[in-house]
């Protein structure tokens, strides 16, 4: 069975931090590119960043560069999400998702692109 299981969901304030982790089975997790996307009520579900099989290549959205961090260890067959500095905006739920190939790392992909979803996540940030 595929799964992608998310970790580290919750309440934060204004300017803290929070660590996802989005732990894979059932496929072979160092074949595939990891993204991680988002979506607030109302709005469409954007990728924030994402990363290539290997780890060595990634992506950030404008909205999260130099705040959040996404890494992976595939011998663990999990992917994370550093978030720091907290701001409302980033009240949404989180979602990990996978696809298989080739990844740059010099665009974000999209909700299309991705082979296999877990389940969302909700964090929210506020005093």
């Amino acid at each position: 069975e595929v799964q992608l299981q998310a970790f580290g969901a919750g309440l934060v304030q204004p300017g803290g931090s929070l660590k996802l982790s989005c732990a894979a089975s059932g496929f072979t997790f160092d074949d595939y590119a990891i993204a991680w996307f988002r979506q607030a009520p109302g709005k469409e579900r954007e990728a924030i960043s994402c990363i290539s099989s290997s780890g060595e290549s990634t992506y950030y959205a404008d909205s999260v560069k130099g705040r959040f961090t996404i890494s992976r260890d595939n011998a663990q067959n999990t992917v994370y999400l550093q978030m720091n500095s907290l701001k409302p905006e980033d009240t949404a739920v989180y979602y990990c998702a996978a696809r298989a190939g080739y990844y740059s790392g010099t665009y974000p992909l999209t909700q299309y692109h991705m082979n296999y979803w877990g389940k969302g996540t909700q964090v929210t940030v506020s005093s």
